[in-house]
Parts: C-alpha cells; sequence; structure tokens
C-alpha cells in the first residue's frame, strides 16, 4: 500500500523587490516542512521569489539575474524534500510566469503559465509571455500537475494536465482579496473539479503590497467538490495537507476548514493593508487626523489595531465650527484604544492665512474656499508632524467622498495612505459596528450622529450630497458596474436628475483622485489602478428619457 503524501502549504507574505529576503524565507520554511513535519513538497505562492506584483522591476535585466541566482541558492540549499516555487523564468529570450520543483539540486518540472491575466488590477501580457505545455512529475507515488493562478479559472490548463496523467492538480497563487472572493474562487476551482475529477490544492499567498491586499484562504478541495482543508485567511504559516489512495483514487484526509465572516474579513484587509504598507515602507508609526466623525474613527482602530497603539498618534484639530461632542468623542476613542492625543487647535492659524489672502479677496462672498482653508491647515499640521516623526499620515475619506470629490485637495487628501479609500460610507459604519464588536472603541454617539464635515455653521453632509443609502447604490453601479443613469433609475428607484447629477461628480472629480493617496483596494472595482480613466475627456453620459 503506498503511503501518504504530505504536502505543506507555505500562505507565505513576500516583500515585492526583496529576493534575497524571499529566498531566505523559502529556504527557511523549507527546512522547516521537512524537518517538523516530514513533508514531502512544501508548496510557495505564485512569483514568490519577487513577490506579486513585481510591476516593471521584471523588465530590468539585474533584476532578472537576480532571480536566476536566487532560485539556483534555492536548489543548493534545500535537501530532503521537494520545493515548489513561483517565479520569472527567462527562457530564450521569452519571459514567462513559471513554476519549478526542486529537490536535491535537481528541477523535477517546470511549468510556464497559460492564462495570463490582462483586466482590473492585473497586466501579466505586459511582461509576460504564455506557455503551452502540462508539466506532471511523480510524487510519492503520485502523479501530480502544476497550474499557476489564472489558469484555474479556465478549463483548459487542468484538463491538459488531467489528460497527461494527473492525479492531483496544484494551483500557486498572487490572488488579491475583494468582497467575497474566497467564495468566487471555491466555486471556480468546483466547476474544474467537476470536469476533471481528480483532488486540488490551492496555494495564496498573504500580505499588502501597495494597494492590493492578499488574504490566503488556502485550500484542499476533493474530487467531489467538497472542501476538505482550508487556512485561515490573512494568517501567515506553513499549512499542512495529507492524501491517502482509497477506493476512488487519491484523497485528502479531512483537516481545519477555517470559517469565512465578510465583514470580518474586510477589516482584516484593511488591517492587513495598514500592517504591510507601513511595515515594509518603514515608516515609524502612523498619524491620523480624529475628527469626531465615524470616518476618522474607523482609521484610527484600524490602524492601532495593525500597529499596537503606542506606534499611534491621533490628533485633533478643531476650528470654531467643531463641536463639543466631536471633541469628546475624539478623546474617548483615544483613551480607549491608548494611542497618543494631541490637540492643536486651528482657527488662530486659519484666520492668519484669510488675513494673508484679504486684499485678493476683497468684494467676495464667503464660500468653500475658507473652508478648504481649515482643511487645508489642518493638512499642513499633520503633515509637519509626519516628517519631524517619521510618522506616515493615514488620510480618512470614504470611497462614496472620492467618488464625488467630497475632499479637500492638500487638505484632508493630504498624507501617505487611504485607509478606507475603497470603503462606501454604509460599510464604514458596518464595519466600525464590527469593530466594537471586539471591543467598545468607537462611541455610540459617532455611529448615530449626521455626518458632518464641521467647516461651517451646522453643517452636514446630505447639505451638498444625496442621502447615503441613495448615493452609495449609485455609485455602486456606475463605479463598479459601468451601468447607464436609466439602469441604474431601474434598479435603485432614484431620480434620473439625482443620478445624472452624481455622474457629473465622479466625472469632475477624476483630476482629485488621481492625486490622491494609494489605498487598500477591498471591492471588486476601486480607484486608482484598477478603475482608470481619462482625466481630460469629452465623453458625456447619453441621456435618453
Amino acid at each position: 500500500m503506498p503511503r501518504e503524501l504530505t504536502l505543506a502549504l507555505a500562505q507565505m507574505n513576500c516583500l515585492v523587490g526583496d529576493i534575497t529576503g524571499n529566498v531566505d524565507k523559502i529556504i527557511e520554511l523549507s527546512a522547516t516542512a521537512r524537518r517538523e513535519h516530514g513533508a514531502d513538497l512544501v508548496v510557495f505562492p505564485e512569483l514568490a521569489l519577487t513577490g506579486y506584483p513585481p510591476e516593471d522591476l521584471l523588465m530590468r535585466p539585474e533584476f532578472i539575474e537576480r532571480c536566476e541566482a536566487g532560485l539556483e541558492r534555492i536548489r543548493r540549499a534545500v535537501g530532503g524534500i521537494a520545493v515548489l516555487v513561483g517565479f520569472p523564468h527567462l527562457s530564450k529570450g521569452e519571459l514567462y510566469n513559471a513554476a519549478a520543483v526542486l529537490r536535491d539540486g535537481e528541477t523535477l518540472a517546470l511549468y510556464h503559465k497559460h492564462l495570463l491575466p490582462n483586466y482590473s488590477v492585473f497586466d501579466e501580457k505586459r511582461y509576460f509571455r504564455s506557455g503551452s505545455r502540462p508539466a506532471v512529475f511523480e510524487l510519492a507515488g503520485v502523479q501530480v500537475g502544476l497550474t499557476v493562478c489564472e489558469d484555474i479559472w479556465g478549463p483548459a490548463p487542468m484538463a491538459q494536465s488531467v489528460r497527461a496523467g494527473a492525479q492531483l492538480i496544484v494551483n500557486i497563487n498572487a490572488s488579491p482579496f475583494h468582497v467575497d472572493k474566497q467564495a468566487e474562487r471555491e466555486a471556480v476551482i468546483r466547476e474544474r473539479v467537476s470536469a476533471s475529477p481528480v483532488p486540488v490544492v490551492y496555494v495564496n499567498m498573504v500580505g499588502g503590497q501597495d494597494e492590493l491586499v492578499f488574504d490566503g484562504g488556502s485550500l484542499v478541495m476533493d474530487a467531489q467538490g467538497r472542501i476538505s482543508q482550508r487556512a485561515p485567511a490573512f494568517e501567515e504559516g506553513l499549512y499542512l495537507a495529507r492524501f491517502r489512495h482509497g477506493r476512488n483514487g487519491l484523497e485528502p484526509v479531512p483537516g481545519e476548514v477555517a470559517q469565512i465572516d465578510s465583514v470580518a474579513s474586510v477589516y482584516q484587509a484593511l488591517v492587513t493593508g495598514v500592517r504591510d504598507y507601513i511595515g515594509k515602507n518603514r515608516f515609524a508609526g502612523a498619524i491620523v487626523g480624529l475628527s469626531g466623525g465615524v470616518d476618522s474613527a474607523l482609521t484610527v482602530a484600524v490602524a492601532a489595531d495593525a500597529l499596537g497603539a503606542e506606534r499611534v498618534h491621533a490628533v485633533m484639530m478643531p476650528s470654531p465650527y467643531t463641536a463639543d461632542m466631536s471633541l469628546e468623542d475624539a478623546r474617548a476613542e483615544a483613551e480607549a484604544l491608548g494611542v497618543r492625543y494631541s490637540v492643536i487647535p486651528i482657527a488662530d492659524m486659519a484666520a492668519s492665512v484669510e488675513k494673508a489672502l484679504a486684499e485678493e479677496f476683497a468684494g467676495k462672498p464667503r464660500d468653500t474656499t475658507e473652508e478648504n482653508i481649515q482643511a487645508r491647515v489642518r493638512g499642513v499640521l499633520l503633515m509637519a508632524l509626519s516628517n519631524k516623526s517619521g510618522k506616515l499620515v493615514l488620510t480618512t475619506g470614504n470611497k462614496t467622498e472620492m467618488a464625488v470629490g467630497y475632499a479637500t485637495l492638500y487638505g484632508d487628501m493630504a498624507g501617505g495612505f487611504a485607509v478606507i479609500k475603497d470603503v462606501p460610507k454604509l460599510l464604514v459604519y458596518t464595519l466600525s459596528r464590527y469593530r466594537n464588536g471586539l471591543s467598545q472603541v468607537i462611541p455610540e454617539r459617532v455611529l448615530t450622529r449626521a455626518p458632518s464635515a464641521e467647516l461651517r455653521p451646522d453643517q452636514t453632509d446630505q447639505d451638498s450630497l444625496p442621502p447615503y443609502e441613495v448615493l452609495d447604490a449609485i455609485l455602486e453601479l456606475y463605479v463598479e458596474q459601468d451601468r447607464s443613469a436609466e439602469d441604474i433609475a431601474r434598479a435603485t428607484g432614484a431620480s434620473l436628475k439625482t443620478i445624472r447629477e452624481v455622474i457629473g461628480m465622479v466625472t469632475r472629480n477624476e483630476y482629485k483622485r488621481r492625486q490622491a493617496a494609494p489605498g487598500v483596494r477591498i471591492s471588486q472595482r476601486a480607484f486608482g489602478r484598477d478603475r482608470r480613466y481619462p482625466i481630460t475627456s469629452g465623453f458625456k453620459e447619453p441621456r435618453g428619457d
């Protein structure tokens, strides 16, 4: 009777471009998988050697040379276990997104990714050529077939491997998170298994890389399409998967199946994105302008959970229009989280700016200009604190505000990372209540009072915007699904007048978004590298009746 086959799934957090560091981690994890777990194969994510996505680093010859040297170092250093590693492979002048299986100085298999995604946040056709051949190798009496990430989203690569004799498919990934992405992945893998009934091992990386967050969720699916094992989301580590030969062929030994919670996953994505952006870029910590409103409240909570309270500095910058309850609630949250808290009034500074501009503004009424001066004074203060401390300013604007331009360029948009840039306003409230379910840190009044920028007397957001229930619904259909005004009206019941006003705001404020800080992507279509529209454009939405 053949023995069990043991795979160690390395849910690894890579640093893009740090080939030496990534190789060190691969060698260390491989040794652990062999020494402590007796694994036959340790499986690393797609492009684990470089991190994902390496973007135009792939165009630098010295970068590819270092990758080749790194792969050779793994080949020499690891023994007694097979290692499956993703890397860029230069062959006959063409670059491939590749996977190699190394054991005791030899290459057991080499695979070139067949399907290259070139949509959404992916642009692999800019860098890589497609492969066309399967790669199947023998391991402990089992024929194992290789695929890479997007290959599992189309039927041909896995079917080709099974026709070539594969009894088990290993699919390595750098699959970024968005809401409910894990359910989509598992549905697609189940489709592949229904057509080619062999077990699938799916290994995904974890960690943040600029806007993208990778959530792990590595899993094993049996030949009947059942999840026999699922690794925890957002947790780096080695997860063992065992297989035995049964009556119906190769069968996975059931393991732990980590549960998935949609809201918790989004919150974990934000925490992971902040932790890795600040950590990998070696900032000392984070600075947040804490206003007493819900957006900054959620941002500070995420920062404290990501970095530890001792590395977070919350700054309240009251103006003459700041309500007493805003001051009280901001202080209460800072104390509940244990972060450093400062109060720096801005009235005198804003007045000085207005005085300097008095001659230029003579005869002109007060308007949003004076409101924006307050926001820009705050931006100056936060950036000065950032320069002096080495901490990064986290901006607090949500996706709804970014969409319609309800933010001040060089004011509340000033900063290095936009934590909730892809989080619609209503989801901000949901995430805040979720965080309070872990421990009460955001005052209840913050979640129930009418939102306000507090830049003029008695101001509320709804003075300038439709109700958020209406606005978020319109924006989801227009921004994320490219639906027409008429389609949106039928789907939401909102008036065409309101919808067209919202679309106009989205279009006019493209220039602001182009200057915004990067932020964590949690939706299927985020502003930035995902949704790319021209700033200068003569296109107008059709005006059907």
